[in-house]
């Protein structure tokens, strides 16, 4: 009998953790998206989740990774996308497509963002919303965060 492969081993896991994610109940889903220590193998499934509020809770996490960042900003709800917006780790890219989302919502917060060069902040002083023309006149807010006992440190 041949052993088996590290993929497939990967794949056996990953199939049991997608099992038990999915016998999880919203209250425990919201749990592990605020967990403080998060197995790694939950994150997958909390960025993907189908609730849009548990991943609303998981876009605040100080902790995210690149590729979860990238997956939440295409999220197609807006309060999870705005999470994102307020980050301090977003690529150029990423601060671009903010600036230019069709959600006034998220071009509000990333008007507020450090990270947005001159030129964007030029183009957000002319949006078509005035609450957003508003944030980009009062420039770059440096974002808080807050960890509550037994939760992850979070983006305010």
């Amino acid at each position: 009998m041949r052993p088996l492969s590290f993929v497939t081993v990967l794949f056996v896991l990953m199939s049991e953790y997608q099992k038990r994610y999915q016998a999880l109940s919203f209250d425990q889903r919201m749990e592990l998206a605020l967990s403080a220590d998060l197995d790694s193998q939950w994150r997958p499934f909390l960025v993907n989740d189908q609730h849009a509020q548990v991943k609303t809770y998981f876009s605040r996490r100080v902790d995210l990774r690149a590729e979860e960042v990238a997956i939440l900003l295409a999220d197609p709800n807006q309060t999870v996308r705005l999470n994102c917006a307020k980050r301090s780790d977003l690529t150029s890219e990423q601060v671009e497509a903010c600036v230019c989302d069709q959600d006034p919502n998220l071009r509000y917060f990333i008007a507020r963002n450090p990270l947005i060069t001159d030129l964007q902040r030029q183009r957000l002083l002319e949006d078509k919303d005035v609450l957003v023309r508003i944030a980009a006149r009062k420039g770059p807010k440096q974002r808080t965060t807050r960890a509550r006992p037994g939760q992850a440190e979070m983006i305010r």
